[in-house]
């Protein structure tokens, strides 16, 4: 691939906040966006921007009394547009940004910190009921449904006698039909646990040697087909969720990204196999991956094992000079994407060439 035809990152409207921005998500079919942080005399703020004549326009700003760590439209209807958010003191909250004055849905969900957030089951993504997963510094992952008051559906907590982890990432994926639905999780020692929420029961699990930043799967809606997970020492591992062997779990091709630390991965919503990664020294990476010719072969017993592809890199760019601590796709029009870092700035940014690759 030629220069010319390359991707190319371009930064469209930064704009600076007087806040420390945790996470950014657009509101679907909208050209508007959320952030979330915490102001520096301690309590929480959301801010709510559109996109109009090549700036940002705040429409909304919302503070609470405590810091918001992370948030997710992903268990809400494409009509309501309910914001889940989680702050640092383990409380979720579901917002509605039209009237956010009390939350339609509150729960203390955990004893510290909500570290991350993920919804499935609204927007039209994934079969099943809305559901939102939540993970911990006091390491424990929680399933909520909305129309169920106080207690988790699902609580996966260390047994007894076991160290806690704390958990920096959750992710819901093979939600394809009404049934079959899996939560990813993984931890600071580099632990990935995938839990069966049908079964209740843990499917499969692997540690990566590093602290476990951030997972997502290629499509929450589809039978699991491909992980990403990123780790704190600048490599991401890109796991094939095909083919299980008993003994090996999943294939899976890794990748040194970054100098530093990658805080996030995000798939392209209109090409799952297109990916962008987000680093600790404010620069971002494109990359594609591609499928081995055989996705599965058996081993010397006749058990089938998954086979890896590989990943290649489109393109990169360095943004700031601080960690982008977060990275979000428009799910309504392709290379459309935002990102907050933190050096208190968010940043539009339009990836150009997408239909190409």
């Amino acid at each position: 691939m030629s220069a010319f035809e390359k991707p190319q990152i371009i930064s469209h409207i930064q704009k600076s906040l007087n806040y420390t921005v945790f996470d950014c998500k657009w509101m679907p079919c909208s050209a508007k966006f959320v952030t979330m942080g915490n102001f520096a005399r301690g309590t929480g703020v959301i801010q709510l921007y559109e996109i109009q004549q090549g700036d940002l326009k705040l429409l909304r700003e919302i503070e609470k009394a405590k810091p918001i760590k992370c948030g997710t439209f992903g268990a809400t209807s494409l009509q309501q547009r309910y914001l889940a958010t989680g702050d640092f003191a383990g409380n979720l909250h579901i917002w509605n940004l039209e009237a956010p004055e009390v939350p339609v849905y509150s729960v203390k969900g955990h004893k510290e910190i909500i570290n991350t957030i993920d919804g499935v089951g609204g927007l039209g993504i994934g079969e099943g009921a809305p559901e939102i997963v939540t993970g911990s510094r006091d390491g424990t992952v929680k399933v909520w449904d909305p129309r169920q008051k106080d207690d988790p559906v699902a609580n996966m907590e260390p047994v007894q006698g076991e160290n806690k982890r704390d958990c920096w990432t959750v992710a819901f994926g093979n939600a394809y039909n009404q049934e079959e639905r899996v939560v990813c999780a993984g931890y600071d020692n580099g632990d990935i646990k995938l839990f069966d929420l049908r079964n209740m029961s843990l499917r499969w699990e692997t540690n990566i040697k590093n602290g476990v930043c951030s997972l997502e799967f290629d499509r929450k809606d589809i039978s699991m087909n491909k992980l990403v997970a990123t780790s704190l020492e600048g490599k991401f591992h890109v796991f094939d969720m095909r083919t299980q062997h008993p003994t090996k779990g999943f294939a899976s091709v890794s990748e040194k990204a970054h100098k530093s630390t990658v805080w996030q991965v995000r798939h392209l919503p209109q090409n799952r196999e297109v990916f962008l990664t987000a680093g600790g020294a404010g620069s971002l990476h494109l990359w594609k991956y591609e499928y081995p010719i055989q996705r599965s072969k058996k081993d010397s017993e006749g058990v089938e094992m998954g086979v890896a592809g590989s990943v290649s890199l489109l393109q990169n760019v360095t943004l700031s000079t601080q960690p982008i601590s977060s990275l979000d796709w428009s799910p309504d029009k392709r290379g459309l994407c935002i990102c907050s870092s933190f050096d208190q700035m968010v940043r539009v940014l339009i990836v150009t060439k997408l239909h190409k690759i």
